[in-house]
């Protein structure tokens, strides 16, 4: 999973200022205090600029911010001391975190899980979590679904025009390979410029499409034991119309390699 945050990172929340993450916040924490974790240590995989990570550790958790873009920890770092938490941020690529110790709870949301591309990778990421997690520690995570990629997002173009940045996100779904090729041109206009200069920059973002039931397949491998699956941001089971899915694993018993 290569480092495709780089220029993006310095924008990133701007263009992504319509996502609620109080709301998003608000939904995580119900499950974490329904499962009996209140407080105490809880790492964020792919923490990206800190907006959940921030918001959680104001709930009261101890947070550790993992992410593999130093541009994003900058930005992240920055929150940090303006809000005054003791979050640890790590700059690690999720297939390889180490922490300390054990921690009551892992979380990864904003399809970070998707960035993930092979298989045995995302198992690895999953033998990593069960390896840190208290026992019966829980995992929480979303993952955009198949049918988000396949017939929602596909081969489509998303478009935005704004004073200071604008960007045209092109989308190319492969069915073989279950690959979303996602092609970004960022236009960002040079500071301190009176003649409304625009540079171009531009990304290339891979996710993978995975099912439910091969999530739940490589949740088993890695010793850890499924939970439960919910349409996002309700209490309902998922279903073939779901976009995004949540996810609850928990830690029972490590098993030897």
């Amino acid at each position: 999973m290569e480092n495709t945050y780089s220029k993006f990172a310095y924008v990133y929340d701007k263009l992504m200022d319509n996502i609620p993450y109080d709301e998003w916040t608000s939904y995580l924490t119900g499950i974490l205090r329904r499962n009996g974790i209140n407080d105490g240590i809880v790492a964020e995989l792919g923490c990206g600029t800190g907006n959940i990570t921030e918001r959680l550790a104001k709930e009261g958790y101890d947070m550790i911010g993992i992410d593999n873009s130093p541009e994003m920890l900058d930005i992240a770092q920055q929150k940090k001391d303006e809000t005054g938490s003791s979050t640890l941020y790590i700059c690690q690529d999720m297939r390889e975190f180490e922490l300390y110790g054990t921690v009551r709870a892992v979380v990864s949301l904003c399809d970070s899980i998707n960035y993930i591309l092979e298989e045995e990778d995302l198992l690895q990421v999953f033998k990593l979590v069960n390896n840190y997690l208290d026992p019966k520690g829980l995992f929480i995570f979303d993952f955009n679904s198949l049918h988000y990629y396949r017939d929602i997002v596909a081969d489509n173009t998303i478009a935005e025009d704004r004073d200071e940045t604008s960007f045209i996100w092109d989308n190319y779904f492969d069915e073989e390979s279950r690959i979303n090729e996602l092609s970004l041109a960022l236009f960002i206009k040079e500071t301190n410029d009176d003649d409304n200069i625009y540079r171009k920059y531009s990304e290339l973002h891979l996710q993978r499409a995975y099912t439910l039931e091969e999530i739940k397949h490589l949740i088993e491998l890695s010793g850890m034991e499924f939970v439960a699956d919910f349409n996002a941001f309700t209490d309902d089971p998922s279903d073939e119309r779901s976009e995004r899915i949540y996810v609850i694993a928990r830690e029972h018993g490590k098993k030897p390699e």
